[in-house]
């Protein structure tokens, strides 16, 4: 069994096609669970044309991560697949997906290759984006490369490793694979069944000028991994020399502080 979860904050332009899609795959999911996370816009009044297709979750405004959360928690389904609310799947993503799990039984978790679309248009992906599998926690080290809208993971391994931090308010997700691919293989779904949309108003991504800075609040978790310590004392000499460059003495003596404690 199959539960989707879709958590929304004020996009009215989007959620009818995100939902639109899960409910044009091949497969058919056990339930669809749209977290709507104190939308201000029309966003309720579209859920509510879904009311005999999808369960809706109300709740205040807490973010991303406890709304995913939120979602995963109340699904009933083995398997949880993420969409996020501006991005949509191609018709057959949940039947091959289920199918490489049915034919790989000890992969917990399997994402697949994306399009990326950035103002209507599309985006070429570089070899350094090119999608991780196997034992791969060090290739996700330098940022993530695997998107939640690709996932398909075991409840389980939730129920294992914990769920999304909502103490960070963007690089969750980043934060969070890491955690899982400690412990678990990753899974790869070469084919082409999500399309990724970018550009526009209200992302998180676009909000932050340095995501490095959430980064290595979800790396200071991995200390005991030689390859993390690199990757923090890289990432935290490029945010002392843009904090000597915007002459942010407080932001440059944190993180040469935390350089030293190493």
């Amino acid at each position: 069994m199959i539960s989707v979860i879709i958590p929304v904050y004020n996009r009215e332009g989007f959620i009818a096609t995100a939902i639109d899609s899960v409910l044009s795959q091949t497969l058919t999911p056990f339930e669809i669970i749209v977290v709507d996370d104190g939308s201000s816009d029309a966003t309720a009044d579209i859920l509510r044309g879904y009311h005999d297709k999808i369960k809706v979750i109300h709740q205040d405004n807490a973010g991303v991560s406890h709304a995913r959360n939120s979602g995963i928690k109340k699904a009933e389904g083995k398997w949880i697949c993420l969409l996020d609310s501006d991005d949509i799947w191609h018709p057959t993503k949940l039947e091959e997906q289920m199918a490489y799990h049915d034919s790989n039984p000890s992969i917990m978790i399997s994402h697949t290759g994306e399009r990326w679309i950035r103002n209507n248009k599309e985006i070429k992906q570089k070899i350094i984006h090119k999608k991780p599998s196997g034992w791969c926690f060090e290739e996700n080290i330098d940022f993530c490369k695997i998107a939640p809208s690709t996932i398909m993971i075991a409840k389980t391994v939730f129920e294992k490793i914990g769920y999304f931090d909502e103490g960070l308010e963007v690089c969750e997700d980043y934060d969070l694979w890491l955690r899982v691919l400690r412990e678990y293989e990753l899974g790869l779904v070469e084919s082409i069944l999500t399309t990724k949309f970018a550009g526009h108003d209200n992302q998180l991504s676009c909000k932050y000028h340095s995501m490095d800075t959430f980064r290595i609040q979800a790396l200071l978790k991995h200390l005991e991994k030689k390859r993390v310590k690199e990757e923090i004392e890289k990432k935290a000499s490029i945010l002392i020399r843009g904090a000597k460059k915007h002459q942010n003495s407080e932001v440059e003596m944190f993180y040469k502080r935390l350089l030293t404690s190493l």
